[in-house]
């Protein structure tokens, strides 16, 4: 079903998506993520996603809770680099419901001191269980490599120092600074009729008021300078991770160079490196390439589970595999099976109407159009071998490409 944009009495952005579905979901999207926090209180962001749910001005945090799941629905919220997202899930008839309680969360928090305390020990112990898992570490640790002093490099989670100086009044501060109606999104999609919708919108969020004050411009990353890092670790394998910069969100090569990743190391078993590295030399056990995007950048990895012995032949084996690719452009049949693959995965993941939903309103967040799933598509399937072979050679350069090592010292 087509979308539809529509600014709302307050200068809101609303994307709204009519289904014939039972089930419903509706998000309230904010265009301030890690990377707009200030320098001393990083994690700021992700604290508020947690913190915001301990109350409002008429509801304790178990009643925000019971809201929704008394009618079976579903609260959350996440928080990435450069956006906050929240969001539920429920049945169609109860959006007035919906509506009314993030409009509540968003803009009648209070933010209890106690609860700021309690919600402190969470977020440490998050933080601990996340170092004690290697992955998930790893791909942190490699975007701290790449991006250095910069504020894409800081962690999502922040630091247990950085945690414990977060006051109210810094909770405060930020929702005033960032949560405002030409910095968020609305998205829905659901069997509602978008008039009706609208109405509900104008009443339940008119208090967001459109502020005058200019918003903070971000620090684009301009400094990039290729490290190659290794940390000495026990573990039982070695964790590899090979990357370089990127395109951004909004770039026309972005289609090309996502078609070249799933190629690399897509989810598929079939991929260069999967087949190369563990189906013919019985190499890494694990082996995936990753492509993700920011508002002024892009970041391409590749990642390797191996045993300790073998770090320096997968990376030797994994280059000549990426220079092979820049050299030696996709036949025809090459090519239409890249697309079909990756056009199956996209179709298939758009089954999930709540990530199209906040796809929609990501797309929305950063540019005046959403981009539906057909349309990605569409793009995709227009992609030439000639422009794979470009952003090849742009982006998998060797001397280009950062190392961070989780290994034994042998």
């Amino acid at each position: 079903m087509p979308h539809s944009i529509i600014l709302l009495q307050n200068g809101i952005k609303l994307v709204h998506q009519e289904v014939n579905s039972p089930i419903a979901h509706f998000g309230v999207l904010v265009n301030a993520g890690t990377r707009d926090e200030p320098d001393s209180l990083m994690g700021l962001a992700h604290f508020i996603e947690h913190t915001i749910f301990k109350g409002t001005k008429k509801r304790k945090g178990f009643q925000i809770l019971k809201r929704l799941e008394d009618v079976g629905g579903e609260l959350n919220a996440s928080t990435s680099k450069e956006e906050t997202y929240f969001h539920a899930s429920f049945l169609h008839q109860d959006y007035p419901r919906t509506l009314e309680l993030l409009a509540d969360i968003l803009f009648n928090a209070t933010f209890p001191e106690k609860e700021i305390e309690k919600e402190k020990d969470v977020i440490i112990e998050e933080i601990n269980y996340y170092k004690d898992t290697p992955i998930e570490f790893l791909f942190d640790d490699f975007e701290t490599v790449i991006f250095q002093n910069h504020q894409l490099a800081r962690n999502i989670l922040g630091t247990k120092s950085t945690i414990a100086k977060i006051k109210q009044k810094d909770i405060i501060a930020f929702i005033h600074r960032h949560y405002t109606p030409e910095n968020m999104v609305l998205s829905s999609i659901g069997n509602i009729a978008t008039p009706k919708l609208v109405k509900m919108c104008n009443n339940y969020f008119a208090a967001l008021k459109y502020q005058h004050d200019e918003l903070p411009k971000r620090v684009p990353f301009t400094d990039y300078k290729p490290q190659f890092v290794k940390r000495n670790k026990k573990n039982a394998q070695a964790h590899i991770l090979l990357g370089n910069l990127a395109y951004p969100y909004k770039s026309e090569k972005k289609y090309p160079f996502l078609l070249l990743s799933n190629l690399i190391g897509g989810p598929g078993m079939s991929t260069r490196l999967n087949m190369m590295l563990r189906e013919k030399k019985g190499l890494g056990y694990s082996v995936e390439a990753n492509y993700s995007t920011f508002s002024d950048t892009g970041l391409f990895t590749i990642y390797i589970g191996c045993d300790h012995n073998e770090v320096d032949k997968c990376i030797e084996l994994t280059y000549k595999e990426l220079e092979k690719i820049r050299t030696n452009k996709l036949g025809v049949l090459q090519l239409q099976y890249a697309k079909k693959q990756l056009i199956g995965q996209i179709a298939i993941a758009g089954e999930s109407k709540l990530a199209e939903m906040l796809a929609n309103g990501r797309s929305a967040l950063h540019g005046d159009e959403v981009e539906t799933i057909d349309e990605t598509i569409q793009r995709i399937e227009n992609v030439t071998a000639n422009e794979i072979l470009q952003v090849a050679n742009e982006i998998l350069q060797k001397e280009q490409f950062s190392t961070l090592l989780y290994a034994k010292n042998i």
